[in-house]
């Protein structure tokens, strides 16, 4: 881990901050008065079965779905809602989006743009949103590029590319926004088992290099081991045992995650 990464929970250094979420899907309750903090620089790895709400945790934050009840902070700044005069008040669109700039997230299926090259997809983003020029937009692709060991890609298409080097150039895209929050949502689950090994490999290099605040949702156990802070298990919406991947790999408390663990290792 980098030297000037603050200890997971330190005073005053919630980087992301659940307060009292519920989130409902018609009558379907999915998260259900969640509350949990990512520390600056920390790397947190949600595991638990399918449907017990860890995707719609990343989504929350990623602002591609709307909190029913509660609050989200990042950065000390309020997401989705806010407190105002004692009520619950929604963010204006403008600062949402302002603050939803600071957050990249990687997806299960890459989402690449099919009619623009490698570089396009990369330099699309920077140039129309942070105002980046192109030949600053285009020398900072190429410096992830090669970061992600695809150099030789960047005038390729997609459909060029095999799986596992479109996440790689999905990975490439969601950095070159420069965030200081990453959400990957299980960005291996659609690779070929003997093209996952890369993918996790820029990822720990990325964790290793940089203070980036991670959110994690994975089925790779031995990568959430390696790369996470902190572990926490979820079913049916509600945090059952959080703490580091260590202890919660090798000495789970919680007969759920001793169940869960035994059913995927």
């Amino acid at each position: 881990m980098p030297e000037n990464t603050q200890h997971p929970g330190s005073p005053g250094t919630a980087h992301i901050e659940f307060r009292d979420v519920i989130k409902r899907f018609g009558s379907n309750t999915v998260l259900d008065d969640l509350n949990f903090t990512v520390a600056q620089g920390e790397r947190v790895t949600l595991i638990g079965p399918s449907g017990s709400g860890k995707t719609t945790i990343l989504r929350l934050v990623m602002t591609l779905e709307e909190l029913t009840g509660g609050y989200i902070h990042v950065g000390g700044i309020p997401l989705q809602y806010k407190e105002s005069g004692g009520k619950r008040v929604r963010v204006p669109d403008k600062e949402r989006r302002r603050t939803t700039q600071q957050i990249g997230m990687v997806f299960q299926h890459f989402n690449l743009f099919p009619n623009m090259t490698v570089r396009e997809n990369i330099v699309e983003a920077p140039i129309h949103v942070m105002g980046l020029g192109k030949e600053e937009a285009s020398s900072k692709a190429e410096g992830l590029l090669e970061k992600v060991g695809l150099s030789d890609k960047k005038d390729a298409r997609p459909s060029q590319l095999s799986g596992g080097q479109q996440q790689r150039v999905a990975i490439a895209r969601a950095l070159a926004m420069d965030p200081e929050v990453l959400l990957l949502d299980e960005v291996t689950s659609a690779l070929d088992p003997e093209l996952v090994g890369d993918v996790l490999g820029v990822l720990k290099d990325i964790a290793a290099e940089t203070d980036i605040s991670m959110l994690i949702v994975t089925h790779e156990m031995q990568f959430a081991r390696d790369v996470s802070d902190r572990v926490m298990m979820f079913d049916q919406g509600s945090v059952v045992e959080e703490g580091r991947p260590d202890k919660i790999f090798s000495e789970p408390e919680h007969q759920r995650t001793q169940d869960f663990l035994r059913a995927v290792l």
